[in-house]
C-alpha cells in the first residue's frame, strides 16, 4: 500500500477513533491529544498513541511532516483526553541521540504493524527495530511530563 492511501485509510481511523474517545469510551494506547495551531491560534485535536515504555510515556511521529509535532514544538502544554478524562500534560521532545533506544524498544514491543507503519510512511527504510532506531533523525519522540 503506498503511503497516501494508507494515510487516507489512517484519517477515517482517526475520525472513529476520535468520535470514541469523545464519547467516553478509552481504549488501547489511543488519547486525543489537544495543542494550539502555532498559527492560527486555534485548538486543534489529534488521535495519538501514548507509549509506556522504559519507565516512561512516549508519543512517536507516524507521518513526515505530521501536523501535530509541530504545534507540539511551538506549545508550552498540550491537553491529553483518555475517555472522559484529560490531563494537562508537558510533550518534551527526546533529543535524537536518545530516541534509538525508545524507537528499538516500541518496535520490539509491539505488533509487527507498528514496524510496518513506520516504513509504510515513509520514515523508515526497514520494519525491523534495528532499521527503526536507525531512522531516529527522521521520527520525532516526545515524552509525556506533568504540566
Amino acid at each position: 500500500m503506498n503511503a497516501d492511501r494508507y494515510r487516507r485509510r489512517v484519517n477515517t481511523i482517526n475520525k472513529i477513533i476520535s468520535g470514541l474517545q469523545r464519547a467516553g469510551l478509552a481504549f488501547g494506547p489511543m488519547q486525543l491529544l489537544t495543542v494550539r495551531g502555532r498559527r492560527t491560534g486555534r485548538e486543534l485535536t489529534f488521535p495519538i498513541a501514548v507509549n509506556e515504555l522504559s519507565g516512561g510515556r512516549y508519543i512517536f511521529q507516524a507521518f513526515p511532516k505530521a501536523a501535530w509535532v509541530a504545534n507540539v514544538r511551538a506549545a508550552d502544554t498540550v491537553t491529553l483526553t483518555r475517555g472522559r478524562k484529560a490531563a494537562t500534560a508537558r510533550l518534551v521532545e527526546v533529543p535524537v541521540t536518545d530516541r534509538g533506544p525508545l524507537l528499538r524498544e516500541l518496535v520490539e514491543t509491539s505488533p509487527a504493524s507498528v514496524g510496518r507503519r513506520f516504513v509504510t510512511t515513509g520514515l523508515a527504510e526497514h520494519a525491523t527495530p534495528e532499521g527503526v532506531a536507525a531512522a531516529a533523525d527522521r521520527i520525532a519522540v516526545f515524552s509525556v511530563e506533568p504540566a
